[in-house]
């Protein structure tokens, strides 16, 4: 009788979060926010906050619910800012913090950043000193993003982009980076130190995974150095000799001798290619302007080992798609391996497109 009265009285288990009665709840808060259940994105409103409801069946710590509670609220609200140009083509700027107003890198990066700005471009930064800067600096803030790290050494915001709407404050690396790539139509990267390069390296291993849309990548520096020349001297050397990328892999990013060959360049991507989806296993590609019988016949004899079965064809949207639907579609069972081939792809249907309205002006 002792043993018995000592032992502890378990309490109220808890529900299960995936019951129907709690799902119900759950359902009814979202229809009391606006949310409508049978839509896609009230659905997934309903997996983000049955996901919130497991940490407390799975004893999350404290730091754990801390870590993931400052990144969705840091996520939610660069989402939300961004949203106002969502329409507006956007350019990730990387380069050192350290770089001097009157290095040749600064002054380039001055220049290129103007020259996108006048192109239609926002322009995206770390909003802190030296590259970051220069990027604000072309545009001015009204056309510049800021996505601040707080770091103990650096400064919070540079004097051109502080104060501004559109100036981010991050805590994390990771959301920071998340930011940089999933809001930007074009990377430019210019010398820097381990936190440049990190940017960059993940930016192309992102893209050559398929983890990432394919974007210009283009590599940019100041009058007399040979800062990227030398990194691509490594890649080639190491990277692709001991055989740990494929020659296509190269195709994925471009190396600028002038900041008006990197705009160039960046609008040359965009002449007729628009945007990329997976409806299934077939990559879609978009594009302004449709082909020929004999250019989508060449290009089945050229890209032919992207395919995993059938063959490239063009068409309009599939009927899942509900965006940009008046624009042509280039489709194929895609393999879901060669990306610097697919960004050959995408060159040559830009290439078409240039040649045909130059053609036609001739």
């Amino acid at each position: 009788m002792t043993e018995l009265l000592t032992q502890a009285t378990p309490g109220p288990q808890p529900r299960r979060v995936d019951s129907p009665e709690l799902v119900a709840q759950v359902d009814d808060l979202i229809a009391q926010c606006g949310g409508n259940i049978t839509t896609r994105e009230g659905r997934l409103v309903r997996d983000l906050m049955l996901t919130s409801l497991k940490l407390i069946t799975d004893r999350s710590n404290t730091g754990e619910l801390k870590l993931l509670t400052h990144s969705f609220k840091e996520m939610r609200h660069a989402f939300r800012v961004f949203a106002d140009y969502r329409d507006t083509p956007k350019i990730s700027i990387f380069g050192s913090a350290r770089t001097p107003a009157d290095h040749p890198d600064y002054q380039a990066a001055v220049r290129f950043s103007r020259l996108m700005a006048d192109r239609g471009w926002l322009v995206i930064t770390g909003a802190g000193d030296g590259i970051m800067k220069a990027g604000h600096e072309g545009p001015g803030a009204d056309s510049s993003f800021g996505l601040a790290i707080r770091l103990p050494f650096e400064t919070t915001a540079n004097s051109v982009i502080a104060g501004d709407d559109k100036l981010l404050h991050f805590r994390y690396f990771f959301t920071r980076k998340l930011m940089f790539l999933s809001q930007c139509q074009a990377i430019t990267a210019f010398p820097g130190g381990f936190g440049t390069q990190d940017e960059l390296l993940e930016a192309l291993t992102l893209i050559q995974t398929g983890k990432s849309a394919i974007v210009p990548v283009v590599l940019i520096e100041g009058d007399q150095s040979d800062y990227w020349q030398q990194w691509e001297a490594y890649v080639r050397e190491e990277f692709l000799k001991g055989g740990f990328i494929s020659p296509d892999d190269l195709a994925l990013y471009h190396l600028a001798p002038t900041p008006e060959d990197a705009a160039q360049h960046v609008s040359r991507f965009y002449a007729n290619y628009h945007s990329s989806r997976y409806v299934g296993d077939d990559l879609v590609l978009r594009i302004r302007h449709p082909l020929t019988d004999q250019q989508l016949m060449q290009i089945n004899l050229d890209f032919a080992g992207l395919v995993q079965s059938g063959h490239i064809h063009q068409g309009s949207a599939y009927g899942i798609e509900d965006d940009h639907l008046e624009l042509t579609r280039i489709a194929f069972h895609h393999t879901r391996r060669g990306y610097g081939t697919v960004r050959r792809l995408i060159d040559r249907l830009n290439d078409y497109a240039i040649t045909g309205a130059a053609d036609s002006t001739s």
